[in-house]
């Protein structure tokens, strides 16, 4: 269960700011996928789709990267619909087996960091032989995991609750093509 309700979830939508419309959306997902294509080109990745939040980011980027690539999943989680984490859920580990690949892992957020920073380090032990990150939305603040970069960011947006493209609003709004922030 998600908490509210879809009524309410149109109440949050209604009352939210638009911070990225559809058309900014796009543009970074054009810039993300050019500078993915200009380091991942030849290289032969397999992407990695962070689930559930960044589905809707992966499926709208890997239409616009032209080259031969495959692509998997992992499930991990530190908010299980709250907006606050916790310690780091493994739902499906990366499938398939990454050892001895070149692997993009594409993540919906990149806020505090600890959920990517688990990931990649454990993409890393499995024995990767390069990881990168791609994420749509960094969140500006300086609670960052310390040591942290993403390889490829598309959009900034301000420290707040923002849902839209993939993330959602206590389970609702992932579908949305813009990205929006709740009424603090």
């Amino acid at each position: 269960m998600s908490g509210i309700t879809a009524e309410q979830a149109f109440v949050v939508l209604r009352e939210a700011e638009l911070l990225c419309p559809p058309e900014q959306v796009e543009a970074a997902l054009d810039r993300l996928a050019a500078a993915i294509a200009a380091e991942l080109e030849g290289r032969d990745p397999l992407v990695l789709v962070v689930m559930n939040g960044a589905f809707v980011t992966a499926a709208r980027l890997l239409s616009r990267l032209q080259f031969p690539l495959r692509v998997g999943y992992l499930h991990a989680t530190r908010y299980r619909s709250g907006t606050r984490g916790g310690e780091i859920d493994w739902i499906a580990r990366p499938r398939p087996a990454v050892a001895g690949q070149v692997v993009l892992v594409v993540d919906d957020i990149f806020d505090e960091g600890d959920t990517l920073h688990a990931i990649l380090g454990e993409i890393r032990q499995e024995g990767a032989t390069a990881v990168y990150s791609a994420v749509l939305v960094d969140k500006r603040h300086d609670r960052k995991v310390s040591g942290l970069t993403v390889d490829f960011v598309g959009l900034e947006v301000p420290d707040r609750y923002v849902f839209g493209c993939g993330m959602d609003y206590k389970e609702y709004w992932r579908n949305l093509p813009a990205i929006y922030a709740a009424r603090e």
